[in-house]
């Protein structure tokens, strides 16, 4: 029944078990502390009673005398019921009782072994346990006008009873327990609606449930996902990050530097500001990153990490410049086939059979030689049939497309693949063409050149375009920068940039208005940290 409470209830009830408890446990001691405060407050009463009793005349008197006695025991009889004590014994030097409550025991020797320091002329208390329970006696010396010791007076009282002393406090005793357990009620509802307001009015299986949908999502998620708290401390790391990291095991709770060391997260905190759609390294990696600050209330209580890692974006680049640039290279030669076609069936109507058939030999060995060229030097397909491609569009757009007869491809650089490839020479050469189509020369080219030894490895796209002024060869890397209009513009260069950057590589660009551009992009050969 206990576990189906809401939470509220649930709370009130376990405090006031605890408040009742620690009342129990104060009560104890309350009452411990009272015994202790009786008991002292006796033993002076008794000493007092003792020291009395001792001081009177006809008491130091009587002890030395043989019938002394009977004024001493009529005399000390009167005190102990005018001071409520049990009993009131006084004794002799020989330790024969002068006074004694029971008659019939006065005249008999005390026996009593811790009267003992009495007769060496000591005062003090002691608890004995006897026929009535538990009493406490106060042994005075009995000193006569020389100072000398005659006897001992023996005051002693039966302690009450812990329930004689509770009866006796217990208005005190309940009104304070009473109290205690009305505030401590009262504190305990309290507490429980705060903390009820402070889990938003959730209970623990909606917490729970929310936090297992919680981290189920960001485990489900194809981003990688890391949250720190403003210690930075790690509150989350899915498994995509985990993957794109190769991190393993736990690492909720540990600082993240531990971790990673270039996460830039601990950025944000600094900084106070969100950094998005930025690239960054982290180690052979090149991600996306965009990164927040969590903020509740207004209050920054972290910062959030969503990576992307940049093959997803390669592999959408690679189709926009690499599929769609096979796609239009196979509409250019078939346009340029069917000229061709065209042109020999003009010739063979005029029945110009011989240039016809010239004509048709000359095509064929450009083509040919072309093709044997670049396969033979290009070892790898897919740049080969880009490179052919791109030949077969320049002719289409008036552009002599020149490939260096140099050139040679063998095997790419550490950390580049084909796609990459792809993506660099598709964006350079489209870049190069659209320079030329607002050029006014007549002798439009752009000349290829891929040269490779066992140091470096070397691209070169040249064309004899507009050019490009200062203002644009600096800002022509830049994310979404571009001269021309349209949509999915300024991704081109700023794409080869981050490629540059993943393979180690270098760029230099040479241009001036009307006189063309020039991009050499270097890698080496040898690994190297990107």
């Amino acid at each position: 029944m206990f576990k189906h409470l809401k939470i509220k209830w649930k709370i009130t009830l376990l405090s006031i078990g605890i408040v009742l408890f620690s009342l129990i446990i104060s009560s104890l001691i309350m009452v411990g502390g009272i015994i202790r405060m009786t008991e002292t407050q006796l033993g002076q009463r008794l000493m007092t009673i003792a020291r009395t009793v001792a001081e009177i005349p006809l008491v130091q008197q009587g002890v030395q005398e043989p019938n002394g006695w009977v004024a001493i025991s009529e005399s000390v009889h009167r005190m102990r019921i005018v001071n409520d004590v049990t009993y009131i014994v006084v004794l002799n030097k020989d330790r024969v009782r002068y006074s004694d409550p029971l008659d019939k025991r006065i005249g008999t020797v005390f026996q009593d072994k811790g009267v003992e320091a009495a007769f060496a002329e000591h005062s003090y208390l002691h608890k004995v346990r006897g026929e009535l329970g538990t009493a406490l006696r106060a042994y005075v010396p009995i000193m006569d006008g020389l100072h000398q010791q005659v006897g001992v007076v023996v005051v002693g009282r039966v302690m009450p009873s812990v329930w004689e002393i509770v009866q006796e406090e217990k208005h005190n005793i309940a009104a304070t327990f009473l109290l205690s357990l009305l505030f401590g009620v009262w504190g305990s509802y309290l507490l429980a609606r705060h903390m009820k307001k402070q889990m938003l009015d959730l209970e623990p299986e909606e917490i729970a449930r929310i936090l297992v949908e919680r981290t189920a999502t960001f485990h489900a998620m194809h981003e990688g996902v890391i949250a720190i708290d403003t210690q930075e401390r790690i509150t989350i790391f899915n498994d995509r990050a985990k993957k794109i990291f190769g991190i393993e095991g736990e690492v909720l709770g540990k600082p993240i530097r531990s971790v990673l060391h270039d996460t830039r997260l601990p950025e944000v905190l600094e900084l106070r500001e969100n950094f998005l759609n930025t690239e960054i390294h982290v180690g052979n990696a090149l991600l996306w990153s965009n990164r927040f600050l969590i903020r509740v209330d207004e209050k920054i209580v972290g910062a959030l990490a969503i990576f992307q890692d940049r093959t997803e974006v390669s592999r959408i680049a690679e189709e926009l410049t690499g599929v769609k640039e096979f796609v239009s290279a196979l509409r250019v030669q078939n346009h340029e086939h069917m000229n061709k076609l065209h042109t020999i069936a003009g010739l063979l109507q005029l029945n110009q059979n011989e240039k016809a058939l010239a004509y048709l030999l000359e095509v064929n060995e450009q083509q040919e030689e072309l093709t044997s060229f670049v396969t033979a030097a290009i070892e790898d397909e897919s740049v080969a049939g880009l490179l052919m491609g791109k030949v077969s569009r320049g002719k289409e757009l008036g552009i002599r497309v020149v490939i260096d007869r140099m050139s040679c491809l063998k095997r790419f650089p550490p950390w580049m693949d084909h796609h990459n490839f792809v993506l660099i020479l598709g964006n350079l050469i489209e870049n190069a063409f659209d320079s030329l189509e607002s050029s006014t020369r007549t002798d439009k080219e752009v000349t290829i050149s891929i040269e490779q030894d066992d140091e470096i490895c070397s691209i070169l796209v040249e064309d004899n375009g507009i050019g490009m002024d200062e203002t644009t060869r600096r800002n022509m890397l830049e994310r979404g920068y571009s001269t021309k209009d349209g949509e999915h513009l300024g991704l081109g260069l700023h794409l080869v940039n981050q490629l540059i950057h993943k393979g180690g590589g270098e760029l230099v660009c040479t241009s001036s208005p009307g006189e063309g551009a020039s991009f050499l992009i270097t890698f080496p050969m040898k690994e190297v940290n990107a």
